[in-house]
């Protein structure tokens, strides 16, 4: 089949690589010429694994192509993936305005029936914005409804994790598609079914509802994970007043198999392009529509004070004024796999830090050129705490000269350090693990001093006992 793709992002572009993988011809449009170009050399604009070998073999086989010619895009394409972003507005709703202008294109330039696919996040209602967008262009251009001009608009979420998107998509867990009751829906119905053919071989993973509550799945699906996300930070900050181990709790009821271990973690925060957003954009569409979703209220409120977490605890053990101090920072990204620094609990954590006069050392392995341009725009108006934020190219680097070490994002190579290179590294020597990745009667038997979310903090006498 051939299809279009508007949208070079994180979704665009992996559900683009994953349809020509299969087989399908695949056209990318993008409006940013820079990101065409990048794509166009051979190149990737973001990082995801196994994204870039993917694009390589399916540029190899002829199968996808990139151009921001909207145009030609709207005319090949049979199916039309709208997958532009939705950005947060002011107060906090989804601002459609690339949606909304990926549709009047499709209108103007359509010569076909078409399928228009909604794989953005978008709040419930917008199928229906799209396609009063649509008519209106076809309209305009002075074109009837005979079968030639007509189209489907058909919401099509995706539920893909950054840092694992490529194996998200080609191996799917559900296939959510919203279709109208009508003879264009049914039309559009048979398209959708025969495009996504290859991921129902084994078991059928496709699930067909009416439009509005595929739109209103994905947001639901994403509201569950950051109250769970969220839930757990708030049981940690309890954990840590009363004495008790979040990680074991976690053990405790994750084993019920009607909790799962699934987004379980206690940590400093989510962040990202998807939670933070659609979780805001829920809320906002609750009130415009006379309605409180409180849980989600509170969601967002323990998610932001818990960026917060990992300063206070440096505050209350090194006190208020850290003028003259340094701390290594280890991770800048919201999450490992990804160069995403969307909401990154970092950005908080750093800017914090600086404003207390710190000298900051920070290492990421894969986000170092996205976390530079993003705390450029941070700290534009800061240029005396932006000459003490310093990027280096190892995590050992970071270490040297430094008095504590900040652990922000779980990337692999920080779960085994060579923790004797560290204690002979930092001052102090001293950890706050915003993801708990050691165990502190272990730190404490290395003779370092060891704070982390939720988990006790161990102190040996001169035996190895617990103080």
């Amino acid at each position: 089949m051939k299809i279009t793709i508007v949208g070079t992002g994180y979704v665009g572009l992996v559900t683009g690589a994953c349809l020509a993988e299969i087989g399908h011809n695949v056209f990318c449009l993008d409006l940013d010429p820079h990101k065409i170009e990048i794509l166009n050399n051979g190149g990737v604009p973001i990082h995801e694994p196994g994204l870039l070998e993917m694009l390589n073999r399916t540029r190899e086989a002829g199968r996808i192509q990139f151009s921001t010619d909207i145009k030609a895009s709207v005319e090949h394409g049979e199916v039309q993936f709208i997958a532009v972003g939705t950005p947060p507005d002011e107060d906090g709703s989804a601002d459609l305005q690339y949606v909304l202008a990926a549709a009047r294109n499709i209108g103007k330039y359509s010569n076909c029936f078409k399928v228009i696919v909604d794989k953005s996040t978008v709040p419930v209602g917008t199928a229906r914005h799209v396609h009063k967008i649509v008519a209106k262009e076809l309209k305009a251009r002075g074109l009837d409804t005979s079968d030639k001009h007509r189209f489907s608009v058909v919401s099509n979420p995706e539920f893909l994790k950054e840092g694992a998107a490529v194996d998200d998509f080609m191996r799917p867990d559900r296939i959510v598609i919203g279709i109208d009751d009508d003879a264009d829906g049914q039309r559009a119905r048979e398209k959708m079914k025969r495009l996504y053919t290859p991921f129902n071989r084994n078991h059928e993973r496709t699930l067909y509802m009416d439009v509005r509550s595929a739109e209103f799945t994905k947001y639901a699906a994403n509201a569950m994970l950051a109250t769970r996300i969220s839930l757990m930070n708030d049981l940690s900050n309890l954990a840590d007043t009363v004495g008790a181990d979040i990680e074991s709790v976690r053990r405790g009821i994750g084993s019920d198999p009607r909790i799962g271990y699934h987004f379980l973690y206690a940590g400093c925060g989510y962040g990202g392009s998807c939670f933070p957003k659609d979780v805001q954009a829920l809320v906002q569409t609750a009130r415009e529509n006379g309605h409180r979703l409180r849980i989600l209220e509170a969601v967002e409120a323990v998610n932001d004070d818990q960026k917060e977490v990992l300063v206070n605890k440096i505050v209350k053990r090194m006190g208020e004024d850290l003028h003259g101090r340094t701390f290594a920072v280890w991770g800048l990204a919201f999450k490992p796999q990804t160069d995403d620094m969307r909401e990154a609990s970092s950005r908080r954590l750093i800017a914090a830090l600086l404003e207390r006069g710190v000298t900051v050392r920070a290492y990421d392995p894969v986000s170092m050129q996205e976390a530079q341009r993003v705390f450029a725009l941070d700290l534009a108006e800061r240029p005396e705490d932006i000459k003490r934020l310093h990027f280096v190219k190892t995590q050992k680097e970071a270490l040297t000269g430094s008095d504590a070490l900040v652990i922000v994002t779980e990337w692999k190579e920080f779960k085994s350090p060579d923790f004797g290179h560290l204690k002979s590294e930092l001052k102090m020597p001293m950890i706050f693990d915003g993801r708990n990745l050691y165990e502190p009667e272990a730190m404490a038997e290395l003779g370092i001093d060891y704070f982390a979310i939720g988990r006790p903090h161990v102190e040996l006498d001169s035996n190895g006992n617990r103080n």
